[in-house]
């Protein structure tokens, strides 16, 4: 067991921002369809007639589908800047959602403009379309670059289903999406070079100019030159690495001046140990333990190659870090009570909350499903964090013939009578997440006061 519990600034922490705050996620999504009105607006601005023959009609659909792929590209860039204000508010989880649904959208309406465009041409010139696209791909101004641009997309969009994503290593997966900056970069001049609305309308210049170069400003800032400053500033290293069950490791990680990270129980940092085979890759991992101002924990169960490298990390290894990130914090809080519902390797920010949450005595309770009671990750931890606040801590383990015990809305009701009345804190494995959510939907918790991120896409 590691020794990084009682943390006072983290309990100050957490009474500094019980109260709970609105998510923006509403106000954000109406933006966003503004911004489509707008778009619409502007092909609407740069079109005094609409002609009755087909190909003046596909030719239009061409250039609306098209502002609305440039558009939605803009978001998917945005929406890869992780910008704290979204994925500590909104929930890194649904601002990733947000991203996948932004980046199909953003592929389908590509292909649909390329199309129209090419067949509406065709029928223009009354030449074949294969022609046709032969001619505007060499004659055309930037449509090499554009040609390039979307083949990238194309790929990007390939390794992102789910079926192919499912296949393919998380490193490969992650380089090729890198792929859609280098896309954006070549579509864009295209855009400006060859779109009626940009030709001839400086002030449409100037709107699609500004778009793009705040949300480049967004990814410069947040997904270079912080994480770069946060680094420099607080130089972590690992420090120890223990074991706390079969297969689950803890990494005690010293550094700087972390109280300043802005970490709070409930968060994650996206980890990148700068070591033979994982200085490549950066995973999401959430801190175990409230941080301290020379020291932050993670705790992490063997799931792949990336998690179960970490048991041989070596003292002194240094560590890349982004963060902090994630909605699930004690800000989310609207009522007294709270049951903190884990599973698995849940456990490790939820282990963090039931220290940190403030609390009467009894107002708190932990449940804790596991194979077994050897799977018990940070058992010791958690029995004397709940002697000392005087919470309740509970088990759901497998029964000696292997049987397991269900989570079902009378269970909840038998647990805590007024469960209704409480604030969840659910974190596990998909599958116990689904049935612990539909339990507490049955036993009266409205959505609102059940908080969970999820990253299965």
């Amino acid at each position: 067991m590691t020794t990084i519990q009682y943390s006072r600034a983290g309990r100050r922490q957490a009474m500094r921002r019980i109260r709970p705050r609105r998510s923006p996620a509403v106000p954000l999504l109406v933006l966003a369809w503004l911004g489509v009105a707008a778009v619409m607006w502007l092909w609407w601005r740069n079109t005094p007639a609409v002609s009755s023959t087909a190909a003046d009609w596909l030719v239009n659909a061409g250039r609306m589908t098209g502002l609305l792929a440039g558009y939605a590209i803009a978001l998917v860039i945005a929406q890869m800047a992780r910008v704290p204000a979204l994925e500590r508010r909104v929930g890194s989880d649904r601002v990733a959602r947000w991203h996948a649904t932004s980046g199909r959208y953003a592929l389908v309406l590509t292909l649909a403009h390329v199309a129209l465009i090419l067949y509406g041409y065709a029928l223009q010139s009354g030449t074949g379309v294969v022609p046709q696209t032969v001619t505007v791909v060499t004659g055309y101004p930037r449509m090499i670059e554009a040609t390039a641009g979307t083949l990238m997309l194309l790929v990007v969009g390939l390794v992102s289903a789910g079926a192919v994503r499912r296949r393919v290593r998380y490193e490969i997966w992650y380089y090729l999406h890198l792929l859609t900056y280098a896309a954006v970069y070549l579509a864009f001049w295209h855009q400006l070079a060859t779109g009626g609305e940009f030709v001839g309308d400086a002030a449409a210049r100037a709107a699609w100019y500004a778009l793009y170069a705040t949300v480049g400003s967004l990814v410069l800032w947040y997904r270079v030159l912080t994480p770069v400053r946060l680094n420099i500033r607080h130089r972590m290293r690992v420090e120890s690495v223990v074991e706390e069950a079969p297969g689950v490791v803890s990494v005690l990680i010293r550094g700087r001046r972390l109280h300043r990270l802005g970490a709070e129980a409930g968060h994650f940092f996206r980890w990148r140990f700068l070591t033979k085979g994982l200085r490549w890759s950066a995973n999401p991992y959430s801190l175990s333990a409230p941080p301290r101002p020379d020291r932050l924990r993670i705790t992490v169960k063997a799931a792949g190659g990336h998690s179960a490298a970490l048991a041989r990390l070596r003292p002194g290894t240094r560590v890349w870090a982004e963060g902090p990130y994630g909605a699930m914090t004690a800000a989310r809080r609207s009522r007294g009570k709270v049951l903190l519902l884990a599973g698995g390797a849940g456990i490790t920010p939820l282990r963090a909350l039931f220290e940190t949450l403030p609390g009467a005595p009894g107002d708190l309770t932990l449940l804790y499903r596991a194979r077994t009671a050897e799977d018990l990750a940070l058992r010791d931890e958690l029995e004397a964090i709940a002697d000392a606040r005087g919470a309740r801590l509970l088990y759901a383990v497998n029964r000696p013939d292997g049987r397991r015990p269900a989570i079902t809305a009378k269970t909840l009701r038998r647990i805590l009578p007024d469960i209704a009345r409480h604030d969840v804190y659910l974190c596990g494995p998909p599958g116990l997440a689904e049935e612990s959510y539909a339990a507490l939907r049955e036993a009266g918790v409205p959505d609102r006061r059940i908080h969970h991120e999820s990253f299965e896409l």
